[in-house]
């Protein structure tokens, strides 16, 4: 339940904010109509007045990267894997971003990342069932994603890592236009499958848009585990265990979205929105489990084999009232955002054993996870002369998480009983309100700044339903922003940048119940695990000139109490894992992109990240000070050999990454894709993901108690073929192009 303070702050807080706006006097002159909304604060630069037609973004200038004082953005128009892929696979074409085979998202190297939609929280991009999302939802409904490494004050310091913003294509009609809409279908290996229609509608002042799509992606995964205990203090092998399993996975998701925008005046609009999202998936895994002991004789042998399946629903609504005072930028918006998670997953296995025999035992997990959000914006913007603005803003994000985990074991499925130790009832609720401002302006010709301030005040409050735990965290915090730009000439400009982050333990991060994995593995939260702080410093230069753009910038993240995860062995050999904070870390480096083309029609597109990892990880068991150098990167290569033909290959490198107890090991992935104009408004598409099969997820720890190597090979390989169709009024499909002049805020 929404406490009687939070709504009173929540109230004085909106009374602030939109007292400058209210004093203000609107021109007498209106506005000319509008019918898409302001973008929010701080997010990039609009899209240019563009026709998407068969996924391909044409305009005068297509700018495939952007760069604002606090952003860099990259265009996806000619990203043929966004085509017919999902996510997942078009992040991974992006500079600073990687995510691994089970859709954990990070930016050089951290994993702790907020994932905005067109400037906002996005119910199902956060919490437990990201990952999933991320390798579900569509990429072909994305235009653009930004990253911010640094971000200003107008955007939550939630994520010591940076955040990602998802730019959505707009599918409102252009004047004189009064109905667009796409088709597209791909089809591909193993009984993958997607479909997906987008379009919109205006009459006078109202406009209706919408997008709905469907992907079957089957996925089959193996894991390999050795694990060998040691005896602490003699460093004795005491026995190995080895896990051998593999899983198949039918896997599907629905996605919908429908907007109305309503212009109350020719300076007032309101816009509702909503949205839903289904995954489910079942499949069959099947495991061999067996421990031998110091002289290699088998003394433990047995099959766990059984189904596994769930379903993850998210639905959400939005609305939005936006008023301009003028044509120049001066706007005040106010937006309230609902979204519900549900998160039901299970799974019933059968263990007979072979050595020592024993009678068969059946395993029943059933985990029933729900979280609501509720989020409330109000943002302020003021331009002034010369260039200068100011932003002021409100947000409160409510968090209300519930678990319900219920762990059943028996000699059949009829005499299945409850196992007390391992079910637990759980809810929490998260309150944060932050008030920011940013200034921004000129100081000479070439010389520009922009500062910020954010406070936030946090609550969160914990329940072990069954255990009868509770804990709370309750602290105020400020965060500041500092961007400064200069510019060196018409193509060259420099950029410096500090912002102080944090990164809050997710609810179920703090429950101290130990749940049940397999035989060998138990994980549980940790109560007492306080938020992480980063300071995080960068200075970049850019060229850009003509069609060739280039950027370097070096980086210090410097953090505090870092998260991490720590296993320990409790024993028969088996290991809980539960957060814990690191002493510290720091990440530094160098990051380099390019863009540019080698001949007309072929283009390159790369970026390489060179960064030293140092952690002080003094008091966990294994740790101590760890340190390396990594590197990481990606090439896109372009052809264009005909006006109709487009033929891309792109592959990326995942360097490897220190832990508190080992190394995630190194790993990479080659794409293809082909793209052929068939008409006017309808193209053929052709693309292959992982096509060498060599992306897995493998990582190896070391402690005095246990050494452990762990081989995780998700089977990402696809190929898929399938048709684009515009309809409607849009105009004739030009050839793609590319462009890398500089944008309305490019420097």
């Amino acid at each position: 339940m929404i406490r009687l303070k939070t709504v009173l702050m929540a109230g004085a807080a909106l009374a602030a904010v939109g007292g400058p706006a209210l004093a203000q006097t609107a021109p007498a002159t209106p506005a000319p109509q509008q019918t898409a909304p302001a973008p929010p604060p701080a997010q990039a630069e609009p899209e240019p007045d563009s026709d998407t037609v068969a996924d391909v973004v044409v305009t005068a200038r297509a700018e495939d990267t952007r760069t604002s004082i606090d952003s860099v953005s990259y265009s996806l128009a000619n990203d043929l894997q966004a085509t017919t892929g999902s996510l997942a696979d078009a992040l991974r074409n992006v500079p600073s971003v990687d995510v691994d085979p089970e859709g954990n998202v990070s930016l050089r190297g951290d994993g702790n990342v907020t994932i905005l939609v067109d400037g906002r929280p996005s119910g199902i991009l956060s919490g437990a069932g990201r990952g999933q999302a991320i390798q579900q939802l569509p990429a072909d409904q994305y235009a653009r994603i930004e990253v911010m490494t640094n971000p200003s004050a107008a955007y939550s310091p939630e994520g010591s890592g940076g955040v990602i913003n998802l730019i959505t294509k707009s599918t409102a009609p252009r004047p004189g236009r009064q109905t667009t809409g796409s088709i597209r279908a791909n089809v591909g290996d193993d009984g993958r499958w997607n479909a997906g229609a987008s379009g919109s509608i205006q009459e006078d002042r109202l406009t209706l848009s919408g997008d709905v799509s469907y992907r079957a992606d089957p996925v089959s995964v193996s894991f390999e585990r050795i694990r060998e205990q040691f005896n602490p203090t003699t460093g004795a092998l005491i026995s190995t265990s080895t896990t051998d399993q593999e899983v198949e996975n039918d896997q599907s998701g629905a996605f919908g979205r429908v907007t109305a925008e309503y212009r109350l005046t020719d300076k007032t609009q309101l816009t509702g929105e909503l949205r839903g999202v289904a995954f489910s998936g079942e499949g069959d895994v099947v495991g061999l489990f067996e421990t031998r002991d110091a002289a290699g004789t088998p003394t433990s042998r047995y099959r766990r084999d059984g189904s596994v399946d769930f379903d993850f629903v998210n639905w959400g609504a939005t609305a939005r009232l936006l008023h301009r005072f003028d044509d120049a930028g001066h706007e005040w918006s106010n937006e309230l955002r609902y979204d519900e998670n549900g998160n039901e997953s299970g799974g019933l296995t059968l263990s007979r054993f072979a050595l020592p025999v024993t009678p068969d035992l059946y395993e029943l997990t059933e985990q029933q996870t729900d979280q609501t959000t509720l989020g409330l914006t109000s943002a302020y913007v003021r331009p002034f002369a010369e260039g200068g603005q100011l932003r002021l803003g409100y947000e409160l994000n409510i968090q209300q998480p519930e678990q319900d985990f219920v762990f059943s074991r028996g000699p059949s499925e009829a005499g299945l009983a409850v196992v007390p130790n391992f079910s637990n009832r759980f809810e929490a609720e998260q309150t944060v309100h932050a008030w920011y401002a940013t200034w921004e302006r000129p100081l000479t010709e070439q010389f520009s700044a922009q500062l910020g301030l954010r406070l936030e005040q946090a609550e969160v409050e914990i329940t072990d339903l069954t255990g009868g735990v509770s804990a709370s965290q309750d602290y105020f915090k400020a965060y500041p922003t500092a961007h400064l730009q200069y510019k060196l000439s018409e193509a060259q400009t420099v950029r410096a940048s500090y912002s102080r982050r944090i990164q809050r333990p997710q609810p179920q991060q703090l429950n101290p119940f130990v749940a049940f994995q397999d035989p060998l593995n138990l994980r549980s939260g940790n109560p007492d695990l306080a938020p992480q702080e980063t300071d995080a410093f960068e200075v970049m230069w850019q060229l850009r000139q003509g069609q060739t753009f280039y950027m370097a910038t070096a980086y210090l993240r410097d953090t505090s109490g870092a998260f991490t995860d720590v296993a320990r062995d409790i024993g028969g050999g088996v290991l809980l894992t539960r957060p814990e904070n690191l002493g510290s870390r720091r990440d530094t480096g160098v990051e380099v992109t390019a863009n540019g083309r080698f001949t007309e029609t072929l283009r390159y597109s790369g970026a390489v990240n060179l960064f030293r990892q140092e952690i002080d990880s003094t008091g966990i068991p294994g740790g101590g000070n760890r340190e390396g150098t990594f590197a990481s990167g990606r090439l896109s290569l372009s052809w264009q050999p005909t006006t109709d033909d487009f033929i891309q290959v792109s592959g990326f490198w995942q360097g490897e990454q220190l832990l508190a107890q080992g190394t995630r090991e190194a790993g990479g992935m080659l794409n293809i894709g082909y793209r052929r104009k068939l008409t006017d408004h309808l193209s053929f598409n052709f693309t292959g993901r992982d096509v060498l099969g060599t992306f897995n997820n493998d990582t190896v720890f070391e402690t005095p108690a246990f050494r452990e190597r762990f081989n995780q090979d998700i089977n990402l390989t696809a190929f898929y073929i399938g048709l684009t169709w515009t309809l409607g009024n849009a105009p004739r499909r030009q050839p793609e192009q590319f462009d890398f002049s500089s944008g309305p805020t490019g420097g």
